[in-house]
């Protein structure tokens, strides 16, 4: 391993999908191409209620030893995952649980570790300075623990849906995913992708998740964010002096504060590509 990698051991659960209509059941219901997901190669994804809102999101991954997809979950959200797709299964070749024997996920940055012998790794297809994702059957000696990668996420201000995201209530766009290629503006239907459609088309979005600075201690997840005055949005997770907010985009350049700490925007650099998460 290149001296400069840092590894951490993630807090994720892995789904297998397996059977002859896979990829086709997976294309009709999450938000990016399936058949776009080769060996070596992720996809970033969300699933999405009927309505167009956020439900989870996850890496799909091919099997390295059997024709079967991977979905690289948060722990909170596999259970949601497994049982929206068992649901919608009907008379479908498609096996939908939880990998058995388990897999394990860990994140390595900025360098790419050796591949494992028994396992995938592979670039996170969601921006190139999030580093590698090492899925494998066995256990690596990772010198982080999740802690160090939380801190590299939100340096990146990047998003993570089980923390950040509001389910049923947040929108893909609101969330940076055309930035951060998880949305397919080519492959066709899917549930939710008339919303997802309409708030690209339209410019429906009225709100945007985006980092925040904090000057102060940081206040818990939940707290309102105020601007003279008003409610202008909510904190999420964050550590030390960053975190992730939903903010109406009218108030990206407002004075904010949550409690009685002041906030200040601070768009990432890749957030140029996503036409929500810039201040005006």
């Amino acid at each position: 391993m290149c001296g400069m990698t840092q590894m951490a051991k993630l807090d994720r659960v892995v789904l297998r999908v397996g059977g002859a209509d896979r990829v086709g059941f997976l294309q009709g219901l999450v938000s990016n191409d399936v058949t776009a997901v080769a060996p070596g190669r992720a996809v970033f994804a969300a699933l999405l209620t009927p309505q167009g809102k956020y439900l989870a999101d996850f890496f799909m991954l091919a099997a390295p030893d059997e024709p079967a997809l991977l979905l690289d979950c948060a722990p909170g959200q596999a259970g949601t995952v497994a049982a929206r797709l068992t649901r919608f299964r009907l008379r479908a070749d498609v096996q939908i649980s939880v990998a058995d024997p388990p897999w394990h996920v860990y994140a390595a940055w900025p360098d790419a570790p050796p591949a494992p012998p028994d396992g995938l790794l592979v670039a996170d297809p969601r921006l190139a300075a999030a580093g590698w994702r090492v899925v494998t059957r066995g256990t690596i000696s990772a010198a982080e623990d999740a802690a160090a990668y939380d801190r590299h996420r939100l340096a990146l201000g990047l998003p993570d849906g089980a923390l950040d995201l509001e389910a049923e209530r947040s929108l893909l766009l609101e969330a940076g995913f055309d930035a951060l290629h998880g949305i397919s503006w080519t492959k066709g239907c899917y549930m939710g992708q008339e919303l997802t459609a309409r708030t690209r088309y339209r410019g429906l979005v009225k709100r945007s998740v985006v980092r925040v600075l904090v000057a102060g201690a940081l206040p818990p997840p939940g707290t309102p964010i105020m601007a003279e005055g008003r409610e202008v949005g909510v904190l999420h997770h964050g550590r030390d002096d960053v975190a992730m907010a939903t903010l109406r985009l009218d108030a990206l350049t407002a004075d904010l504060s949550a409690g009685d700490v002041a906030l200040r925007v601070a768009p990432p650099d890749w957030a140029g590509a996503s036409e929500t998460m810039t201040p005006a």
